[in-house]
Formats: C-alpha cells, sequence, structure tokens
C-alpha cells in the first residue's frame, strides 16, 4: 500500500477470497443479483436495514451498485459483493464505512440473503473482511454497530472475535418507530489481533 495521507491515492486489491467465498467491490451489472436477494430476503431486512424498507426497482438497485463502484474507487466508502466461490451465487454485501484513514479505523456493516443465513457464511466474510482491513489497509480498530434487538448480526460479531465494548442505551430509532439500544464490538490493534 502507499504511504499517503490522501486516501485516493492508497493501492489495495479489489477483491479476496475466502475458503468458500470471493468477495469484491462492485461491478456494473451486480443490481440485478442484488435486487433478487432484497426481494428474496425483504422481511427479515426490513427491520434492520434502511434500503429494505421498500422493494427497490432493478434500476434503483443497479443505481446503488453503481454509485458503491464509484465510492469504492474514491476510498470513500468500501462495498463489497459477496459470492459462493463453488457457484458464483450472490450471497450479500459487506462493507467498510466511517472510514478514517488517519487513524485506520473502519466500521464494518453486513447483510445477508435469507436463503444463505445459518451456513457461517456471514462469519466467514467478516473475518474475511477483518483480515483484508489488516493487512491491506493497516487497520487498527474495527467496529461493528447493530440494534441490541438484532441478535443474529450481534452473533456474527462475537463468533468473528469481536469484543463487546459496550451498549449505547436508547442511541439509536429503529425502522419500527422505537428507540433501541446499539450494542458496539470492536478489534483493536495489539490486542484482538
Amino acid at each position: 500500500m502507499a504511504d499517503s495521507k490522501d486516501p485516493i491515492l492508497l493501492d489495495f486489491p479489489e477483491s479476496f477470497e475466502t475458503e468458500r467465498l470471493l468477495i469484491r467491490a462492485p461491478l456494473w451489472g451486480d443490481g440485478v443479483s442484488m435486487n433478487e436477494a432484497i426481494r428474496e430476503s425483504i422481511d427479515e431486512l426490513r427491520p434492520w436495514m434502511a434500503f429494505a424498507q421498500v422493494i427497490p426497482t432493478l434500476e434503483e438497485s443497479e443505481k446503488v451498485t453503481r454509485e458503491g463502484r464509484l465510492e469504492f474507487l474514491k476510498r470513500d466508502k468500501l462495498h463489497m459483493r459477496i459470492f459462493r466461490r463453488d457457484t458464483e451465487g450472490f450471497i450479500g454485501c459487506i462493507s467498510l464505512h466511517h472510514l478514517n484513514w488517519e487513524l485506520r479505523n473502519f466500521e464494518i456493516g453486513y447483510w445477508i440473503r435469507s436463503a444463505c443465513a445459518g451456513k457461517g457464511y456471514m462469519t466467514e466474510a467478516v473475518n474475511g473482511i477483518t483480515n483484508f482491513a489488516i493487512r491491506e489497509l493497516e487497520a487498527n480498530r474495527l467496529e461493528i454497530f447493530c440494534s441490541a434487538r438484532n441478535t443474529k448480526s450481534a452473533a456474527v460479531a462475537e463468533r468473528a472475535g469481536f469484543t463487546l465494548e459496550g451498549i449505547l442505551r436508547s442511541a439509536s430509532l429503529g425502522y419500527d418507530g422505537e428507540r433501541h439500544d446499539s450494542k458496539v464490538f470492536a478489534k483493536v490493534r495489539g490486542i484482538e489481533f
């Protein structure tokens, strides 16, 4: 990686593989598979994800994909798509966002299509992007935030070895219109890696 204070000048791969997964930056045309996964998974995603409050059109999903590609290239957010290596089937999305390039602190966000849940794919993807961030981006701190009510997301963070640092009481407004506590998980250089 280039030693630069300007993230646009940083060189790092657009993809990586884990045992079962290919995780890569968005490409033009990914909107179709992403839209299919959102439609299939809308009931499970709606309580937790802003984009799942209304089923998006194909055009909207492709627009999000293209914007994600541009944000990746500009180093504003590192959106990535998750695919099974054996079938090349689309599984979900994972990203590094709230990027603090000066401190090398990054937040991980993720969602998975319903048909692929419960198979360990998201834990594998979180471990993969964690290793990517440590190796390629020289991460010092990685965070995962989730609603305290989102037990599945919290379980992924725990299985991936993130430490629960605290619960922020009544910290966010859920999509159900109620206030939610937020769980904060982290891995920190010199402690967990």
